[in-house]
Parts: C-alpha cells; structure tokens; sequence
C-alpha cells in the first residue's frame, strides 16, 4: 500500500490556486491520501471550498481529520460538509475501511487535543478550566483507542492532528509541549495494534518518531516534509504487515 499523507495544508485565500497542481500527479503515485488537520488556515468554509475545488479530480481514496484552525470560527461541521462533498471522508472519533489490493486499510481519526508528555503534563486536579482541558484529551484518546480496536482490518492507521508522542515535537519551543499533544493518545495507539500513526500540528518538528511500543509515527505537517505530501509504503502482504520506506 502507497499512502500519500499531508497536514496544515492552511489553504486560504492566498493560496488557493496551488491545490489543483500540487496534486496532479497523486492518483497515479498513491492509493490513498490521508490529511491530518488544519485544512484551512482561519476556519472559514469559504477556506475548505478552495481546497475541495482543488481536490475534486482526485480519484483515490481521500481521508482526513480537522485541525484546530478548522475549528477556529466554529464552522467545523459546514467544513466536514464542504469535504464529504467532493469525496474526502472526514473522521472525528471515526473510522473507514478501504480495500487497496485485495487488502483492507482501516483509517481510526480524532483530532485529538493536548495535555503533554510524561514528567511534564497536565493533571486532572485543581480549578474547573484544567480538569475540563484534560478530560477533553482523556475523552478523545479513550474514543480513539475504542475505534482502533473495533476495526476489522489488515492495515490499521491513527490519524490525528494532535501529537501522539514528543519525540516528533524536537524543533519546537519546550513550553508549548503540553498545546501540542499528548501521551495518551500514544498510549492509546499502542494498545490499538497500528502499523503507523499520522500526525500534524508541529510545524517546527521532525518527521520521524515512534511510540513506547514502537509504533511509528509520522509528522507530515507540511512545513515539516517539505512537500505537497509524503508517499509511505506498507507491506501488506506481510504475516505483521509493516512500514517500509517513505518514497
């Protein structure tokens, strides 16, 4: 399986005529495109109709989570309608099942949200406003766990827009750690038995990494890989399919 993966695209009006060339080439170098948040760059469903122009002449498999500018004018469900309108299945606490070469392909999605990482997260104590911050992430790693575990699957993929793990995070400013990610949805994808984790959001990051079970993840955060997307290569066909390369 080739999987094209992109995140914080930020399409805006600036921008808008770059999707249509930048993807020219996918339907023949991937079997599906997966996006891992922040379509847009402020949230505007006007932002998410550039970008559904740009990507109605693909013809693989699209799938996508939202980021948190998607969520910015909270117009998030008229930007998962814009999307679902030209083909792109978008995940919240969800998943879909494709069949590329015989094989099926499970796709769990969560946004995801933040918290931080082990000797330097956030706690479930204290005033209502930090009970209420951790109980979000809590909440969305626990949904995403359940998902992963449901899927009937060959392949199975977590894609999030928050980081599941630090060590895609090096590059960017220790402090904001904890508005960047959490630990528990890496736990989460652990014990979900994926074969890779996509991710976004850290766009001074580094692209490789993986979880305490030796999961990789990968952020595709689109300052991070340099291009309009990343073809990665699982074999399939393996006993414990497995990634391969990034071509």
């Amino acid at each position: 399986m080739r999987l094209a993966a992109v995140a914080d695209v930020h399409i805006g009006r600036d921008s808008r005529d770059r999707v249509r060339p930048a993807v020219a080439q996918l339907s023949a170098q991937a079997d599906a495109l997966l996006i891992a948040g922040d379509l847009t760059q402020h949230g505007d469903p006007e932002e998410a109709r550039y970008l559904a122009e740009g990507l109605a002449d693909v013809s693989i498999p699209m799938v996508a989570v939202l980021g948190n500018h998607d969520y910015h004018r909270d117009q998030q469900d008229a930007i998962r309608h814009i999307m679902e309108g030209v083909g792109v299945r978008v995940l919240e606490n969800e998943s879909v099942v494709l069949t590329i070469g015989g094989k099926r392909l499970g796709v769990a999605g969560a946004k995801g949200f933040g918290g931080g990482f082990a000797g330097a997260c956030c706690s479930d104590f204290g005033e209502p406003e930090m009970k209420a911050f951790i109980r979000t992430t809590k909440r969305t790693a626990e949904r995403l766990e359940q998902v992963l575990k449901t899927l009937d699957c060959d392949v199975r993929i977590a894609l999030t827009h928050y980081a599941p793990i630090e060590g895609t995070l090096m590059g960017e400013r220790l402090e904001i750690f904890p508005f960047l990610g959490s630990y528990l949805l890496g736990e989460a994808i652990d014990r979900g038995r994926c074969q890779l984790a996509l991710h976004g959001h850290a766009h001074r990051g580094r692209e490789r990494g993986v979880t305490p079970g030796g999961i990789p993840v990968r952020n595709v955060a689109r300052p991070v890989i340099q291009h309009a997307y990343r073809v990665y290569v699982i074999d399939s066909t393996a006993v414990r399919p497995e990634l391969l390369e990034v071509a």
